[in-house]
């Protein structure tokens, strides 16, 4: 809550060139005789008709008063905004009239603090209570500025006033129209910046919620106990976003063997990320719990033909099954690209993918064969989505990088040197320079390597 603002010194009329306070006319009220309350409500249509007229821009400031007895009210009538032009005056004489007058073209409202609150009538000395017609006004006005009005000298209750929400206090004794119109657009100016400084912390706490959200889905290999070395490169085709289509995930099962997938679900929004994440999630629950083969892939096929929005949505899926001995490793497509291999004195090279099955989603009951691939002692293994072979190059950008680019790419990052998270930095950071600036697809690489 913003600190109380010191208040400058009321201007007598007689500095400011200004005749004495006025009373305004403001609406019926059961204590004016017909007569009056006839001529208050003519003056009001013609000073509201005449503004119109001078002033059709919709910028014109207009004031609400709350005040229970307007043939008091200190209101000066020709108030100004800072252009010189008119504000509106409105007045309700109780919070029903207020609620019924407080529509979008008022700015501010000038409540008086001793008017009765909600239900019962203020007694003399409830602080609390007179507050507490502040606090209604503030639930009916969120968006408004508010200016209280207090006793003269009463500063204390008017600073608790601005402590509560209002945007300034003024002295009722001590108010005429220069120092009025001045509040007034003090506190449109602060309601505004205090409400779009409150926006701003919002919708950066929003977006620092949503990257620990999108951070927390990312999975953590569980490889304990397992000689193999992981590392991973992420990147969301989407703009500001941690988290895409595109899905991976590692773990160890009790009997030694290694079970490593990557995944891409077609198309690039949250839906689609969250698809993604609820397929991870199901993978790894699978695996642990011993399912494998034909029994698992048709099992995540239900999942996502459950989970999807739009029967045309799938998903393709890449999943390798490492021998404890690490020398061989059974390996699984659902129209996913074939992973990258490469060891000691073997250039990298792709892996088969001939067998290559459907995509989960396409094809009810589909069977996708379980291919056999020899490692060897020392390797590096390589899983990827599309976006990593999808990016154009040359000089036009007309042509895509494609898997063949790819593996001539690994191959002179590993002849220089590189691994593990250097090698995934290198690979994805000289794709995007070879389209020429960001991927719009999402990029998922996973690598897994066997040191002896």
């Amino acid at each position: 809550m913003s600190a109380p603002v010191p208040r400058q010194r009321a201007i007598p009329a007689a500095e400011c060139g200004q005749a004495q306070a006025v009373p305004a006319a403001g609406g019926p009220s059961d204590d004016v005789d017909p007569p009056r309350r006839e001529a208050a409500r003519k003056n009001e249509t013609v000073r509201d008709a005449a503004t119109a007229d001078n002033d059709p821009a919709p910028t014109t400031l207009t004031l609400l008063l709350i005040e229970d007895d307007p043939t008091a009210a200190p209101i000066v009538p020709d108030l100004v905004d800072s252009d010189g032009k008119p504000i509106r005056v409105r007045t309700a004489r109780n919070l029903t009239e207020a609620e019924r007058l407080l529509t979008d073209d008022v700015h501010c409202i000038l409540l008086d603090l001793a008017l009765p609150a909600p239900g019962r009538a203020a007694k003399a000395g409830e602080t609390d209570e007179e507050l507490a017609v502040l606090r209604h006004v503030l639930r009916l006005a969120p968006r408004h500025a508010v200016l209280a009005l207090t006793a003269s000298g009463d500063a204390e209750r008017g600073a608790e006033a601005v402590r509560v929400g209002a945007q300034d206090y003024l002295f009722r004794d001590e108010l005429d129209g220069r120092l009025l119109s001045r509040a007034i657009r003090y506190a449109v100016e602060r309601k505004r910046s205090d409400t779009a400084e409150r926006r701003l912390a919002e919708g950066k706490l929003r977006a620092q919620e949503n990257a620990r959200l999108e951070r927390g889905l990312l999975p953590t290999p569980l490889l304990e106990g397992s000689p193999l070395r992981f590392a991973a490169r992420y990147r969301p085709g989407r703009s500001r976003a941690l988290l895409g289509g595109d899905f991976y995930d590692t773990v160890r099962t009790p009997d030694g063997t290694v079970h490593a997938m990557i995944g891409d679900v077609c198309g690039h929004g949250p839906d689609e990320a969250a698809l993604g994440v609820e397929l991870r999630i199901a993978w790894r629950a699978l695996t642990l719990a011993g399912l494998s083969g034909d029994e698992l892939l048709n099992t995540l096929q239900q999942v996502l033909e459950h989970e999807r929005d739009d029967d045309e949505i799938f998903a393709t899926l890449c999943t390798v099954d490492i021998a404890p001995d690490g020398r061989r490793a059974g390996l699984y497509l659902a129209g996913h690209p074939a992973p990258l291999v490469a060891g000691p004195g073997l250039p990298a090279r792709l892996l088969p993918q001939e067998n290559n099955g459907p995509a989960l989603g396409l094809l009810p009951g589909a069977r996708w064969p379980r291919m056999q691939v020899e490692l060897g002692a020392a390797w590096s293994l390589m899983l990827y989505t599309d976006g990593l072979i999808e990016g154009r190059v040359g000089a036009g950008r007309k042509e895509r990088l494609g898997q063949d680019g790819m593996v001539e790419m690994i191959r002179r990052q590993l002849g220089e040197g590189l691994s593990g998270e250097e090698l995934l930095r290198a690979a994805v950071s000289e794709v995007r320079e070879l389209n020429g600036g960001e991927l719009t697809d999402d990029v998922a690489v996973v690598l897994l390597d066997r040191v002896p």
